[in-house]
């Protein structure tokens, strides 16, 4: 097995008391992440610390300290429970990355109501599924926004607050208030409600890649493993400047983006200006950003750009960088030690489980394309697809399972038991996704179970595909799914989106296959490849393989509710 150093007694010894004793917390006493990310830090004598450094998109920075958090989330939790906002009451935030957004979402949980962040670029059909769902009885939001809620209002009854937070002026119509926070009085003092570890905190919606999104609903003793993995995974330190560039609206936002950093002390940067290579490297430099939290979507639009776009900047204060949302194929591992001189380190983990369950950690040897190794407290294993046993021969594929227990697992699925239910089996949360665990304990993503092609009987994996095609030099992002054979009953077909500069042609494709061919099995070769302006993604980044292969199947689409806009 392989040496995981300082790790390996962690391994061998851990329960999740040691992340209780990590935050202090006493058995019985009230647990409110709230709290614990402003108030807490505060009485460790870290008040004037900065905790947040915003920047807006016509570059306006504001800063500011833990003791402003404290201050600021106590008053919006006031003015909340001042409109008859009650512990376990559905508050909607829908608003860009806005400083609004990171400190209503302190206040909510101070307040001990459910706070239900949404992605602002949601359309109205996307924002009404996930609000009716959750019957949410207030919404938070601006001037930008709002009139998206104006216009579904009256298909929710459940809806009684509509808040404005940028605009004073903004003529309102019935149920909608203003409240600026900049011109509210400071509450110095705030009756937290004393929540427990089992109390509802956060009701996050699925991306919806696999059909009609749900709504999992974690829990405030999910802190102990965010604020946990934040320290030992992110290798998050007190004199960190650190970037999640997830948006709030989806898990990773507000568990790393709001609850980890937040819980240790952490300044964090907060840009609210929308991506681009030259900007993201501008900001890191002018930040002096250490520990960096990004996506492989990211990762590989800044690709397109190349290493020497990062040769500009000094970016000499980075020294850890980790990736997050999709499988991080091989090409963008090694791309980033040629740009950064270190690599991405790849993280698994979903909506449903709240944190990272899978890992590579500071100072692991990294197999570029591996999620890397359990975290410590998680038992995670890989199911037969037919017997649900557990796989015990190394390099097997199987379902990635989880024993449940860790403290960010949802507790629910919101308005929906049975198909919350239908996620274990013989005592194991299965995730849904495919792998195999090599002989050190790595694990290697196949596909999304409903992603994997069966061609011939034999099941091929698009992660492999697509990791073999995206080093071609013209390929910037590839998508494989089945398609229909009338032998085969599936054969391969990639869906490949271009590198500046390059325009699909026959030749193109010729290359791209005898390129893919000494790298793929021939099962695992594309019959087809298709040339794209872009792939369909979720707005959190995620490629929409179903829909791609819905279209070659001349199925239903199914809900698109979150698929990004043109």
């Amino acid at each position: 097995m392989y040496d995981f150093g300082p790790y390996e007694k962690t391994y061998k010894e851990f329960n999740w008391d040691l992340a209780k004793e990590f935050l202090e917390y006493k058995e019985g006493d009230p647990l409110n992440i709230g709290w614990y990310c402003s108030d807490r830090i505060c009485q460790q004598g870290k008040a004037q610390k900065i905790a947040m450094i915003w920047e807006g998109f016509d570059g306006e920075v504001r800063k500011y300290s833990f003791n402003d958090l404290r201050l600021l989330s106590n008053t919006y939790a006031h003015y909340l429970k001042g409109l008859g906002i009650k512990p376990g009451d559905r508050v909607c935030i829908f608003m860009d990355k806005i400083p609004d957004l990171y400190i209503s979402f302190l206040g909510i949980l101070k307040l001990g109501a459910i706070a239900q962040p949404l992605f602002s670029a949601f359309g109205e059909e996307a924002l009404f599924t996930r609000m009716d769902d959750a019957d949410s009885i207030a919404v938070i939001t601006t001037r930008k926004h709002f009139r998206k809620v104006r216009r579904i209002k009256d298909q929710l009854p459940h809806l009684k607050h509509i808040i404005v937070v940028d605009d004073e002026n903004v003529r309102l119509e019935e149920r909608e208030k203003v409240f600026i926070l900049d011109k509210a009085e400071r509450v110095e003092d705030f009756n937290i409600y004393p929540t427990n570890p089992e109390s509802p905190s956060v009701l996050h919606y699925t991306s919806g890649t696999t059909g009609k999104p749900k709504g999992a609903l974690h829990v405030h003793a999910s802190i102990f493993a965010q604020s946990l993995s934040s320290k030992w995974v992110l290798d998050l330190k007190d004199e960190d400047i650190y970037w999640c560039t997830a948006d709030p609206g989806w898990v990773t936002g507000t568990s790393y983006g709001i609850i980890g950093p937040w819980s240790l002390g952490i300044t964090q940067v907060v840009y609210c200006g929308g991506f681009g290579s030259e900007k993201w490297y501008k900001l890191m430099e002018k930040f002096r950003v250490s520990v960096w939290y990004t996506a492989p979507t990211a990762i590989r639009m800044l690709m397109k750009d190349g290493t020497d776009l990062v040769k500009q900047h000094d970016l000499s204060a980075l020294r850890y960088m980790c990736s997050v949302g999709e499988p991080l194929n091989p090409e963008a591992v090694h791309w980033g030690i040629e740009a950064f001189d270190m690599p991405f380190y790849d993280t698994y983990w979903q909506t449903e489980t709240g944190a990272i369950v899978i890992t590579n950690f500071p100072g692991m040897k990294v197999k570029p394309g591996s999620m890397g190794r359990a975290f410590p407290g998680i038992t995670a294993v890989v199911l037969d697809l037919k017997s649900y046993e557990v796989i015990r021969e190394p390099n097997k594929v199987g379902l990635i399972a989880l024993k449940p227990g860790w403290p960010s697992m949802m507790r629910e699925y919101w308005n929906n038991p049975t198909v919350y239910q239908s996620k274990f089996i013989n005592g194991w949360y299965i995730t849904g996704d495919r792998s195999s665990i090599d002989s050190e304990g790595y694990f290697w993503f196949v596909g999304r179970d409903d992603d994997v092609i069966n061609t011939a009987g034999h099941l091929v994996g698009p992660f492999e595909i697509e990791s073999a095609l995206i080093e071609h030099e013209a390929v910037a992002e590839a998508a494989a799914v089945g398609k229909p054979d009338p032998v085969n009953m599936e054969v391969v077909k990639a869906f490949v989106a271009l590198k500046p500069g390059f325009e699909g042609s026959s030749d193109l494709e010729l290359s791209i296959m005898n390129f893919i061919r000494k790298k793929l099995s021939p099962l695992a070769m594309p019959q087809e490849i298709e040339f794209v302006d872009k792939l369909p993604k979720t707005r959190s980044g995620k490629i929409m393989r179903r829909l791609l292969r819905a279209m070659e199947w001349g199925e239903e689409i199914g809900d698109t509710s979150t698929l990004e806009d043109d």
